[in-house]
């Protein structure tokens, strides 16, 4: 009796937090989607440690390392493929590297990757928002950016700490996104990646979760029910 009680407790717990977390993701999109209009903030203030549930508007100065470009080629936007563009971002008077997302470029169909607009040498103003980087899953063979000595060097997954080790300098931990310019190549359609445990899926194992306590007190009333004696 005792276990069951302590089994179902944990499972209406676990369900509850799960139902937490798929607020939470919402509330996050929410946020978002919101943060593209937001105003301004100082980078200084978010550079190292920027707040997890939110997206800064920032605006920073710098140059491009323009023949420094990393491909990420994982992302299938339609049939013609594509890759999604970085470059690492020399910010005035900082040593860190901010890598900038610069956008999808579609591609032809084919398995060669587009023609890459020349960047900018000279200094500019970038805006954008300060996001998280793309998520990483396991990669065979290990780090890519190692089997290569040319740019741009492309991978499946990009983790920070790799193109840090690659470029020989230390990276900010998050990445800039672009605002949208109609006035470039890229497509710059910005949503908060969530594929991997969306709030759906939170609630499908929330409802997991309830189904276990239920079935536990279940389980242990049918087995303890009282059964009639057999006449003698």
């Amino acid at each position: 009796m005792l276990l069951t009680v302590a089994g179902a407790l944990l499972f209406l717990r676990l369900g509850v937090w799960q139902l937490h977390r798929a607020d939470f993701k919402e509330a996050l999109l929410r946020r978002y989607a919101a943060s593209s209009s937001a105003p301004l903030q100082d980078f200084a203030s978010v550079a190292a440690m920027p707040p997890a549930d939110s997206f800064p508007r920032v605006q920073v100065r710098g140059r491009y390392l323009v023949d420094r470009l990393y491909l990420l080629d994982n992302p299938k936007h339609d049939e013609r493929g594509g890759v999604e563009v970085f470059a690492p971002f020399e910010l005035s008077g900082r040593q860190p590297l901010l890598l900038v997302d610069l956008g999808f470029l579609p591609g032809n169909g084919t398995s060669q990757a587009p023609p890459l607009p020349p960047l900018p040498t000279a200094e500019l103003n970038l805006r954008g928002l300060y996001v998280p980087p793309p998520p990483t899953g396991f990669e065979m063979g290990g780090n890519a950016l190692k089997r290569q000595t040319r740019w741009p060097k492309s991978g499946i997954f990009l983790v920070l700490a790799n193109v840090s080790h690659d470029l020989g300098r230390p990276l900010y931990p998050r990445i800039l996104a672009l605002d949208a310019d109609p006035a470039v190549v890229y497509e710059r359609v910005r949503k908060l990646d969530l594929s991997s445990m969306p709030p759906a899926r939170h609630r499908a194992y929330a409802f997991q979760w309830f189904s276990f306590a239920l079935a536990a007190v279940v389980i242990l009333l049918v087995v303890h029910r009282k059964r009639d004696r057999p006449n003698s």
